[in-house]
C-alpha cells in the first residue's frame, strides 16, 4: 500500500521561495508522481507531475516559477516554488498514480493515492 505524506509548507512573502516534499512509502517507482493544490471549496488544480525516469509536467500557472523533481532512492518527490505569488496560497497535496499511456496527466481522477497536504501562504 502507497502512503504519502507531504512536508515543507509554511508562510512566505510575496516573491520568496518554499521548497515541499512528498515522502513515499511502499513502491512508487513505476507510478506517476504530482502535485495538486487547493482552495477550499474548489476542485483541486494539477501544478506538476512527474515519471519515473524524472520527466517533469508543469501546469501553465506556474511554469517557469515551480520546478518538479523526484529521488527515486529517497523514494521522495520535491516541489522547488520560486517567486510565490498571494495567488498561490493553497493547501498542496501530492499524489500517486500508475501513468497512463506513458503520460503522467496533471487531472485528479488519474492518481490513487493521496497525501493529507501541506498548507502554503503567500502574504503581500
Amino acid at each position: 500500500r502507497v502512503q504519502l505524506v507531504e512536508s515543507g509548507g509554511g508562510s512566505v512573502q510575496a516573491g520568496g521561495s518554499m521548497r515541499l516534499s512528498c515522502a513515499a512509502s511502499g513502491d512508487t517507482y513505476y507510478y506517476c508522481l504530482g502535485w495538486f493544490r487547493q482552495v477550499p471549496g474548489k476542485e483541486r488544480e494539477g501544478v506538476a507531475s512527474i515519471d519515473r525516469r524524472g520527466n517533469g509536467y508543469i501546469a501553465d500557472s506556474v511554469k517557469g516559477r515551480f520546478t518538479i523533481s523526484r529521488d527515486n532512492a529517497k523514494n521522495t518527490m520535491y516541489l522547488e516554488m520560486n517567486n510565490l505569488k498571494p495567488e498561490d496560497t493553497r493547501m498542496y497535496f501530492c499524489a500517486a498514480g500508475p501513468p497512463v499511456q506513458g503520460q503522467c496527466p496533471l487531472r485528479q481522477p488519474f492518481y490513487g493515492f493521496w497525501g493529507q497536504g501541506t498548507q502554503v501562504i503567500v502574504s503581500s
